[in-house]
């Protein structure tokens, strides 16, 4: 057979996009409308036949879609409903964008960092400080410490004073906002996260652009190192 006339080979979908279409398929069958709760984690594991873990992920995933909202304490409750079809549309242009988003982030905030080393005002330093320990607390008790991070982010955009840079900054927000989810919801990334944070303030501090530079490039190679999502069918 001419190889330009062979049928493609079957790709077999991963586990966490089989575990996503199943979760959506439990959603519509039960009725379930925004402002529901979906069951515990170790109930839907039971039910999928899988482990936590590949739970968790297929959450994450539709979290970062924006389709559910998981919650310290009060689990995963309903934001909107779409089809199986579509969730995984959008999954798999996310897989896509992923490495682009990030490769956005290294070219814009690398800058800024160094930008705010050079211009931060006390005003900022404070705003940044207020950041950390927002952070600190949302670590503390078990949360991922998204809404630390991204006021920490945000008060470095600040403190650059570069109008240019801040409205690309805003033009790719809810897209860092997906990396940002996914990044914060891995193991341990949390307490290492606001570890990288607490280095780059400390050279904006010290009014260092070099190191404030080299402190926002190490901590954005850990936010871009989100292992793939597992693609076994075992639990």
């Amino acid at each position: 057979m001419p190889p330009q006339s062979r049928p493609r080979p079957i790709v077999r979908p991963r586990l966490y996009e089989q575990l996503v279409e199943r979760l959506c398929e439990y959603m519509r069958d039960a009725g379930l409308r925004p402002g529901d709760r979906l069951p515990p984690e170790r109930e839907l594991a039971a039910s999928l036949q899988v482990s936590r873990v590949s739970v968790s992920q297929a959450l994450v995933a539709l979290e970062v879609q924006g389709i559910i909202e998981v919650r310290h304490g009060d689990g995963a409750i309903i934001r909107r409903t779409v089809t199986e079809d579509r969730v995984l549309a959008l999954l798999r242009d996310r897989d896509n964008r992923r490495a682009e988003i990030i490769e956005a982030r290294q070219a814009l905030e690398v800058k800024l960092a160094e930008l705010a080393a050079e211009r931060r005002t006390a005003a900022d330093l404070a705003a940044i400080d207020d950041a950390l320990e927002l952070m600190r607390g949302e670590v503390a008790r078990g949360e991922r410490g998204v809404a630390g991070d991204e006021r920490f982010h945000a008060a470095i955009t600040h403190a650059a004073r570069s109008r240019l840079l801040e409205r690309m900054m805003a033009e790719i927000s809810s897209m860092i906002m997906e990396t940002r989810v996914e990044s914060l919801s891995q193991p341990e990334r949390p307490s290492a996260s606001l570890a990288g944070h607490e280095r780059i303030a400390e050279a904006i501090r010290a009014g260092d652009p070099q190191d404030a530079a080299d402190a926002m490039r190490a901590h954005l190679a850990l936010v871009s190192s989100v292992p793939t999502l597992p693609g076994a069918t075992a639990p």
